[in-house]
Parts: C-alpha cells; structure tokens; sequence
C-alpha cells in the first residue's frame, strides 16, 4: 500500500459518543447471542475544521465507558499535534505502554487512527482508499448479519433466503451446538434452501477442542464448505497447523490477532489458508497496512472482520484481497450506509472512508 503526501492538518479535538443499535437479526453464537450492538462512534476534530470519523464495537455495554474514556486520555496525547499516523501510533504507544497497548487501550488507539486517516483522505478530496494507493472498486463481500446458532433448523434455512438479498452469492453460519449432529442439522437446513451454487463459510468462535475440531472438520470436509472459521482456540497455533495438515477444508482465523505482530506470529506458526483482521485489533488504518503487507509476503487470502465502511477501502488496496464480511450494525446510525450490488461492496468514491453520522439517529440510541 503506497500513501501520497499527507495534507497538513492539527488535532484540535477527538469526540466520543456511545450509542447501542438494535440489530436486523439476533446473532446466536457459541459464546452468547447478540440483539444490539453498542458502538462508540468517534469525531477527529481538526484546526483547520476537517472532522475525520471511525467507530469501534463494543462487544458489551459495559466495555463502552472504559474505551470513551481511554479516548479522552487519546485526546489529552495528541492535542495540538499534527495528524501524523506514522508519529502518532508510536506516541500512544509509549504514553499506554505501562498498561499495555492491548484490549481497549488497543482498540482505542485504533480508532483514533482510522479517524485520523479519514481526516487526511478528506482534506485531500480523495477516498481513502485511494490515499493508500488503489482505486474505488467492488469487493467481493459475503452476508454476516445473521445465521447465528439457533436449535430451529426451520428458521435458518428461511434467515438464509433473506440474507441472500442484493446477489449475495455468500453467508456465513455459526456452528457449535451441542453434538456434530444437530451441527450437520443446521448446515443441511441452510443447504437446502439456498443451494449449491452459494458459498457457505462456517464459524466455531473458539468453541471446540482440537478433538472435536478434527472430528467435526472431518465432517465438515464432505460439506463443501468454503472456510472453516476459528474452529479452536485462537491462539493455538499448533492446533491449528495440525487441523490445516489434517483436513481439506481451508482454516480462516484473524479477527483475533492483536496487532501486525500478532498476525506474523500466526502466519508462521500455524500457516492458516486465509486470515482476516478485525480493525479495531489489527490497529486501525496503520495496523491494516503492515498487515497487509505480510499477507501479501505469506501469499495467504486477506478478508476483513466487522467494520465494512471502511474495511471495502482497506480490501480494494490490499494485494490479497479475498472477501469482505458484511454486517449492516452502522446503518442505523450513518447517513449513507454500504451499498451492496450484486454481492459486492461497492467502495464509496466520496473523500475519506465515508463515514457520516445521522445526528437524528445518534440522539435516539445514544447512552451516557
């Protein structure tokens, strides 16, 4: 990812607000259901009067005071200093370095920098992708907004209709019940219904022991499933070496590597065929990069996790790119939400990554 010369801009402010949105589909996964989606939506207020935006997901509400906070302290840092990624990442570091730039000092730090990075791309009057050196264009994206882990095979197959909506020619379901059979249940449920010529991806969220991994990916492998999706422990990495060696269906893991280093460490000890960083925990624009630039080296298929506003930007300057996940939660609170055409992400051509409040709906689901 080659970056043009950086606009000239001076952090005046950074703004946080907490809001928590309901979601279009209850996500069951095998370590809790999902119905509402607490958000920290984040302002960089510049000198020059260029507000660049981001947001981070909260997982729980009660993490959302915590990373508000840890922004102020952001704030406090970078005050009065030019909008420098490459400066800035290295400062907040050292400033959080006594408690670890890890959990929520990480993710706030992240989100400062995708903002940051918004702030330039818009002072420059290109889209951010652009600024890291590609071209708008679609990105091949898969529906992620539901197929959680339910016991009614019935009200799977028709959430699966659904969320083939817009061409989406890929979902992903949650796996992880109790035995391989309700498991098999479930995915000849979605089968059926949407047929073979969709790509199904399937996700344990950490769920099983390396055992019951092999046992079920063995399963698995005469599913035709497109990825196998953090079937183990995330940081098992000699597990999950073992269960690429064993099983033909591909190992997707990333949503869990903490920054660039993280995500080399993975790539060299347990060698997965796909991976995929989450924003908030690769490091923002700044982690994205470099951990582009490592998967590019390890010639390993790059998607994104959550985030899809700005991760179709990242994807379309990332060498390989493979899929984007796509998850509505933002809409409800952006003005122009992702278009999706024909199963692609369509990369916003406007300046920056194209985030935009609709103050309207950031009042009604705010919460202090």
């Amino acid at each position: 990812m080659s970056v043009r010369v950086l606009p000239s801009l001076t952090v005046h402010a950074v703004r946080a607000v907490a809001v928590e949105v309901p979601l279009n589909f209850v996500l069951g996964t095998s370590r809790g259901a999902l119905d509402r989606a607490p958000l920290v939506l984040i302002d960089l207020v510049t000198e020059e009067g260029i507000v660049g935006r981001s947001y981070l997901f909260g997982y729980v509400r009660a993490a959302l005071p915590g990373i508000v906070g840890l922004l102020g302290e952001v704030e406090r840092c970078v005050r009065g200093r030019p909008v420098d990624p490459g400066v800035l990442w290295p400062a907040l570091a050292t400033r959080f370095a006594l408690i670890g730039v890890q959990g929520l000092v990480r993710m706030a730090i992240a989100g400062f920098d995708v903002a940051a990075w918004d702030a330039l791309a818009i002072a420059a009057g290109e889209p951010l992708c652009r600024m890291l050196g590609a071209a708008p264009r679609p990105i091949p994206a898969y529906n992620s907004c539901g197929l959680g882990l339910t016991e009614d095979p019935g009200a799977l197959a028709a959430e699966a209709e659904r969320l083939l909506a817009r061409g989406f020619g890929a979902v992903k379901l949650r796996l992880g019940h109790a035995s391989l059979a309700q498991d098999m249940a479930a995915l000849h449920a979605v089968r059926r219904r949407v047929g073979d010529g969709v790509r199904l991806m399937v996700d344990y969220n950490q769920a099983l022991t390396r055992e019951e991994a092999a046992a079920r990916g063995r399963a698995l492998d005469q599913e035709d499933i497109f990825w196998l999706e953090e079937p183990i422990r995330h940081d098992d990495y000699a597990g999950i070496l073992a269960l690429g060696k064993a099983l033909k269906t591909p190992i997707q893991i990333g949503e869990n590597f903490s920054l660039p280093t993280g995500m080399e460490a993975a790539l060299e000890q347990a060698r997965p065929a796909y991976v995929m960083p989450d924003l908030e925990r690769i490091g923002g624009v700044s982690g994205w990069r470099e951990a582009a630039r490592l998967a590019a080296a390890a010639s390993v298929p790059m998607s994104s996790h959550l985030f899809p506003e700005v991760s179709a930007h990242l994807l379309a300057a990332t060498p390989t790119c493979h899929y984007l996940e796509y998850v509505d939660w933002a809409d409800a609170v952006v003005q122009e939400p992702l278009v999706i055409e024909n199963g692609h992400a369509i990369t916003p051509a406007r300046p920056g990554n194209g985030l935009s409040w609709d103050m309207g709906a950031v009042a009604r689901y705010r919460i202090d």
